[in-house]
């Protein structure tokens, strides 16, 4: 189980999630979520991708930004703003548990922070309707911060 998973997230298999969502199982989406599953941090499309060539699996990044995109359409996984304008990936939990992440500026790292709830919105003007919201916290991982430290900077 990954690092990020949560104590409520029951393992699905990845078939069984797709079919539960009505999807055409592929396996491309099956691959994407396996390597969600098994990845220790929220990935990037790159890092997908190196994840399903380092399994045999055959794809492109129009095949692989497409089974992303329908993964988030249907609440499997979630987009979180990572540094340098890509998105990563993670697998939703399921129930209404969102967690906040931690972007270091200086090596790009995203963690997942699970004992921060990042349900705390705003009041919006009349009329507007939340869809979703995300907290992202930036600055210095501790290792990039014990680097600096040695030196000196």
């Amino acid at each position: 189980m990954p690092d990020h998973s949560h104590s409520a997230f029951v393992p699905v298999s990845a078939r069984d999630l797709i079919a539960a969502h009505g999807g055409r199982i592929t396996r491309t989406r099956v691959a994407v979520i396996e390597a969600l599953q098994t990845g220790q941090h929220p990935l990037s499309h790159d890092e997908i991708g190196a994840a399903l060539n380092a399994a045999g699996i055959a794809h492109d990044r129009v095949t692989l930004y497409r089974a992303l995109d329908w993964l988030v359409e249907q609440g499997i996984a979630q987009r979180i703003a990572g540094g340098e304008r890509a998105w990563r990936f993670e697998l939703q939990s399921g129930g209404d548990h969102r967690h906040a992440h931690f972007h270091c500026d200086r090596c790009g790292q995203i963690l997942c922070l699970e004992d921060v709830p990042a349900t705390a919105a705003p009041v919006l003007p009349a009329g507007f309707e939340l869809a979703r919201s995300e907290l992202v916290l930036h600055g210095a991982c501790a290792d990039c911060g014990r680097q600096n430290d040695q030196t000196g900077k």
